[in-house]
């Protein structure tokens, strides 16, 4: 069988015993507590589908103990006996627990709650064993209440303590449902098709009649993945979202772009910070890590930039000078606490105590039924006469392509990438815009994997319809999405020749970096940094007018704009140093106002104008009000290449400054040269 009736443990969410103590209140407060507490229960309505007679029993008790408790306030009473008020302080812990299980098990999925129906009914009627031995120890004698009182707590106590059938309490029905399930996820494990009309029948039984409702579910079901214990309870649970989804896309259409936005609370369907975004996928990092240049990425993505070959930091260009991965556990943090807000689920176990995702668990029906979702949206795509229907089948294939790396490779191998090509024409876009945002979003979410930037760099017109988008593309989210597309395609080393001789390429960046507004701005200069790496690019982007935009974005995207200028004038020779040479004075600002960042960069692009633009760039520096002030406290102050780099201007300014033709760096200069050599009697001050 593909799931057990055990398979499912208690999750991490619900609290244990001890997680719930007695509040310290006053013996009126404890009783007014205690009703509140009840009535709460008593308003929750009972399991619809599973469970219902254990969850109507429960609350059905409790109704009745809010009677006891509400006649105990009436009376009047202001003080109890100890022994009173140990039962009740016992009572209240009691109701905590047995409001946190029932509201547990019906918010929490269907499904799970399904596969878990003997554990849940067996917790139920541990709660009520433990209810039954608090009333058999209540002195309801010493509280002078009323007959009618005394009979009603009888009858709880009688009702708690009535013998149980043997073994767990679960319906003859819930037991036919839940092993429906199981035999279709083990057809889909034996890559036999369910039967539509047999898929129907357990949909409309579980509750899950639409798409909105199917959508609800996986994401419980997600939240049950970062909730599960073991890991085969977390393949389990995986199965289950496949099967999920696979139903929502056969049975009802899969969900409308528009209302599926509205509903959305994962990372993908929020405007996630640009901070918490890994600058290689885009996606909300799980597990962020500094490499060595004091960059930020997810923990996945830049083991595999680096296991590709690579030796570099993808977004600043400049050589690892280790490959040690430092977990940033202050932004990890951050993420989490963002994530928490926004009740997205958030796996905060630490690397090698367990799958930080979903997308890293194996199950075999998992990964089947991705196939079969895969391969019906595209055989809908190919079969659609509207382009409504096209619309939703190409969105279903965009959420898929974004969950994992299985989706990526199952969406790509089924065929996708043709098809989609039809819907990147600027006529597609006048038409109907969306249609086109989900096109390009799809590419881009399948271009995340390694094997399918292959794929798409080798299918006819895919390239070509991307630069089209990103040209002119209908709204700025096509033209992100597109430049987004290009810069995980460039993180290939081997296309980014491919991609910097393509003329529509650079100055579709660029275009779109100097107007677009400033997510798509990042969008832009984040494909251009890796055009960058290549000396032969460079060259273009220079032609382009990439330094001149560029320059522009000094004042907005200061630290993307001058990590960009840094990597192409680094490679651009004099030509590049000529053309940043009207940025001298903002780059020398920036070593004023810039983050550490900024400032580094800062310091090492003035060096490289410097050096390659010779005495005229020297003096133009020279003229920044309070520049040697400012080198000096970046000496101090910044980080250890800033400091270096501070050093070198430093040693650029004095030789100009002394009337030297030459401005070579080229020799050591640390600061305890610098300091040595500069005294009251020899120091040569600097225009201010």
């Amino acid at each position: 069988m593909a799931v057990t009736p055990h398979a499912f443990p208690p999750r991490k969410r619900r609290p244990s015993a001890g997680a719930f103590i007695s509040p310290k209140f006053s013996d009126t407060e404890l009783v007014q507590s205690l009703l509140l507490l009840s009535q709460e229960i008593s308003n929750i309505k009972p399991f619809k589908y599973f469970l219902r007679w254990s969850s109507l029993s429960m609350i059905r008790k409790v109704r009745l103990l809010a009677v006891l408790f509400e006649e105990l306030l009436r009376s009047g009473h202001r003080a109890f006996s100890a022994s009173a008020v140990l039962c009740f302080e016992e009572m209240y812990i009691l109701l905590q627990r047995i409001k946190t299980s029932i509201e547990d098990c019906s918010n929490g999925s269907k499904m799970w709650l399904l596969m878990q129906a003997e554990t849940a009914s067996h917790d139920f009627r541990e709660l009520t064993s433990e209810l039954s031995t608090v009333l058999d120890v209540f002195p309801l004698a010493e509280l002078g209440l009323g007959e009618d009182i005394v009979e009603l707590v009888g009858l709880i106590r009688r009702q708690c303590s009535s013998k149980s059938p043997v073994g767990p309490l679960v319906d003859s029905s819930d037991k036919k449902l839940r092993l429906d399930v199981v035999a279709i996820l083990d057809r889909i494990k034996a890559e036999i098709i369910p039967d539509q009309w047999k898929l129907a029948e357990v949909f409309e039984r579980l509750g899950l009649r639409d798409s909105s409702s199917c959508r609800e579910e996986m994401e419980s079901l997600e939240e049950e993945v970062q909730n599960q214990v073991d890991e085969r309870s977390k393949s389990e649970v995986v199965a289950l979202i496949g099967l999920v989804r696979y139903a929502k896309c056969v049975l009802y259409g899969g969900s409308t772009p528009s209302s599926e936005f509205r509903r959305r609370k994962s990372a993908s369907g929020l405007a996630v910070p640009v901070d918490f975004r890994c600058p290689i996928t885009l996606d909300l990092m799980q597990d962020p890590v500094v490499v060595a240049t004091g960059q930020t990425y997810d923990r996945d993505s830049i083991s595999l930039w680096i296991q590709s070959g690579h030796n570099t930091c993808p977004k600043t260009g400049q050589a690892l000078a280790h490959k040690d991965l430092i977990p940033n556990r202050a932004l990890k943090n951050l993420i989490a606490m963002w994530c928490k807000e926004k009740r997205i689920p958030f796996e905060t176990t630490p690397p090698g105590e367990g799958s930080r995702s979903h997308s890293m668990v194996t199950n075999k029906a998992a990964l089947e039924a991705t196939k079969m979702t895969a391969s019906y949206l595209i055989n809908k795509l190919a079969g659609s006469t509207s382009t409504e229907a096209a619309n939703g089948a190409i969105y279903e294939l965009r959420v898929l392509a974004k969950t994992d790396s299985d989706s990526r490779t199952c969406i790509a191998e089924a065929g996708a990438l043709p098809l989609l090509v039809r819907y990147l024409g600027s006529d597609v876009g006048l038409a109907n815009p969306s249609l086109q945002v989900n096109a390009v979003t799809t590419i881009l979410n399948l271009s995340i994997l390694e094997a399918n930037k292959a794929r798409i760099m080798d299918t006819e017109g895919v390239l070509n319809g991307v630069i089209e988008v990103l040209r002119s593309g209908a709204t700025w989210e096509a033209k992100g999405n597109a430049a987004a597309t290009i810069f995980s395609l460039s993180g290939a080393h081997s296309y980014v020749k491919r991609l910097g001789r393509k003329i529509r390429v650079i100055k579709g960046l660029t275009d779109l970096a100097r107007d677009g507004p400033n997510n798509t701005k990042r969008d832009a200069l984040a494909a251009i940094l890796n055009l960058a790496s290549d000396r032969e690019t460079v060259g273009k982007l220079i032609e382009g007018g990439v330094v001149e935009m560029v320059c522009q974005l000094l004042n907005s995207l200061q630290e993307e704009a001058v990590t960009v200028l840094e990597a192409v004038v680094r490679r651009g020779g004099i030509m590049a140093a000529a053309a940043a040479y009207p940025a001298v004075r903002k780059l020398g600002a920036l070593l004023r106002e810039g983050s550490d960042r900024t400032r580094e960069s800062a310091a090492s692009t003035l060096v490289m104008i410097c050096r390659k633009g010779g005495s005229e760039a020297a003096a133009e520096l020279a003229t920044v009000p309070g520049i040697e002030r400012l080198i000096w406290e970046l000496m101090g102050t910044g980080t250890a290449r800033a400091k270096r780099k501070a050093a070198s201007l430093l040693r650029i300014l004095r030789r100009w400054a002394a009337g030297l033709d030459s401005v070579d760096v080229s020799e050591p200069y640390t600061t305890t040269t610098l300091m040595s050599n500069v005294s009251s009697s020899t120091r040569i001050m600097l225009p201010s």
